[in-house]
């Protein structure tokens, strides 16, 4: 176990098992970090997890450890805030400034890009991909992977429109958003096929990396199982955590 400089632990948090937190975060009383994982297959071996700095971690914020079938390790990165209430399954990976309001949940190894915008009581699937600065309305079911940049929302769910704000607050240029607007339309209420629509986008070298990397997502999704690219995945991250937890296979 290792904890930061600076880092501040409020009343009865728990930091459990193989577990770091870098400097200055603050975690609120009855917070438990690093706990075993919610998973019948796992025999109590020295899986991890590994938090960033600067993170605000809310009352009863719950963030399991790893498996060694999803790779070993949950990540955390930096500056994020974690609302009352919210999980973070095992062998997931959350990158910075992410938001997670209160009750959001996500199941085993998902992965959550930089910037997201989670609002409360939304539930990820396991392997579920959340794209960079996207932001999903409350109690949304997510069950696929959700593009980056665009705002979701719905049971099932749905995307019903660019970030806009959440990209202006980050910063990006107002002409990249609005191209990011021409490719949701012609992605989402054209009718046309999507496939298509993608090889079109990507031919137009007028577009943005924000396009560009919106369109890399779709494929991957694409190239997973039931809408979700972690699905194809799973050996990859089985043979990674053998490698680190049980020193089996190559590093």
């Amino acid at each position: 176990m290792r904890i930061g400089d600076r880092t501040r632990l409020g009343p009865h948090v728990v930091v459990d098992g193989v577990t770091s937190l870098g400097s200055d975060n603050f975690v609120v009383g009855q917070a438990n970090l690093g706990g075993p994982p919610q998973d019948l297959s796992y025999k109590n071996e020295p899986t991890q997890l590994e938090i960033g700095d600067r993170n605000t971690i809310r009352e009863f914020v719950t963030i399991n450890r790893g498996t060694v079938k999803g790779g070993g390790i949950t990540r955390i990165a930096s500056d994020c805030l974690f609302m009352a209430c919210s999980h973070v399954a095992h062998d997931c990976e959350v990158r910075e400034r992410v938001i997670m309001a209160n009750c959001v949940l996500l199941a085993g190894h998902c992965y959550v890009g930089e910037g997201a915008n989670i609002s409360g009581a939304a539930a990820a699937h396991h392997f579920v991909t959340i794209g960079a600065y996207a932001y999903i309305g409350g109690m949304t079911r997510i069950n696929q992977d959700v593009p980056p940049f665009m705002l979701l929302e719905g049971h099932p769910a749905r995307v019903r429109g660019v970030n806009e704000i959440g990209l202006q607050r980050a910063g990006f240029a107002l002409a990249d958003i609005e191209r990011l607007w021409t490719a949701f339309r012609s992605l989402y209420r054209s009718g046309d096929p999507k496939r298509r629509t993608i090889d079109r986008l990507r031919a137009d070298e007028a577009n943005p990396q924000l396009v560009r990397d919106l369109l890399d997502n779709l494929e991957r999704t694409e190239q997973g199982q039931k809408g979700r690219f972690r699905e194809s995945l799973r050996a990859e991250f089985r043979k990674q955590g053998e490698a680190r937890i049980l020193g089996q296979g190559g590093a």
